[in-house]
């Protein structure tokens, strides 16, 4: 297995001449900043659109990771495989046309709001958080599927011994943000408050799902434990790695 970082290879570009041909690509390179994306557009587009042209152009089977956040979460009820995307976001945009732009080799594995024992995540953000102030405030009218990535991984595996096509593979059970942050700091015993606002209120520049709970419509696609055991596995993780 060879891992590239963008150092390595920066994928709005074509692929380097030393990158050998492989057999199959995990496809986690992507712009990830939904806010950053409204404010510019073109490099989202370059990341994620031509990016994926980019990997595609490979020429190998590969494993694409897109987001919740191709549909509205206008629904008000799990979203699945066949039903009609909208997003609102050029994140959204943006993620839904990497999704077109795979080919016919591609296992489209659609997410829910990622969180991992290392990088940049909403998880990490909180712990630290809770760690410095007496009070945090964080939304209550959104609705997802916080998902471990270390279970997302674990279902990649399986996911790519099924025929190539779009899969919907999230957490169990669904909360609010405010929710999952009260969760976060009961397990790791955090004594943080945390008070309730509205997307309204956060005004933040990108627009997200009211609800973008993800649930597959596939009986063979892996189903992942309950978000909730997605948290204490990651905070184990945290506590093995010393982070």
């Amino acid at each position: 297995m060879t891992g590239v970082d963008l150092a390595e290879w920066n994928v709005a570009e074509a692929a380097p001449s030393w990158l050998a041909a492989p057999d199959l690509v995990l496809h986690a390179a992507a712009w990830t900043d939904v806010d950053g994306a409204e404010a510019n557009p073109d490099g989202a587009e370059r990341a994620n659109v031509q990016g994926t042209r980019n990997v595609a152009a490979l020429g190998a089977p590969l494993v694409y990771y897109s987001s919740d956040y191709v549909f509205s979460g206008g629904k008000g009820s799990p979203y699945f495989e066949s039903d009609p995307t909208d997003p609102l976001s050029v994140y959204g945009r943006t993620k839904l046309a990497g999704e077109q732009a795979t080919g016919e080799q591609a296992w489209i594995m659609r997410s829910s709001w990622l969180f991992g024992a290392s990088g940049h995540n909403f998880l990490r953000t909180m712990l630290k958080l809770g760690a410095e102030r007496e009070e945090v405030t964080v939304v209550d009218d959104q609705r997802g599927c916080p998902t471990y990535v270390g279970h997302l991984a674990a279902a990649t595996r399986r996911i790519v011994e099924l025929p190539f096509g779009i899969y919907h593979v999230a957490a169990d059970g669904d909360c609010s943000w405010k929710e999952f942050t009260e969760a976060i700091f009961e397990q790791a015993g955090l004594s943080c408050r945390v008070r309730a606002i509205t997307t309204a209120e956060l005004n933040r520049p990108a627009p997200r799902p009211a609800y973008s709970v993800l649930r597959s419509e596939k009986p063979e696609t892996p189903r992942l434990p309950h978000w909730r055991q997605g948290l204490r596995d990651c905070l184990d993780e945290i506590e093995r790695l010393g982070s």
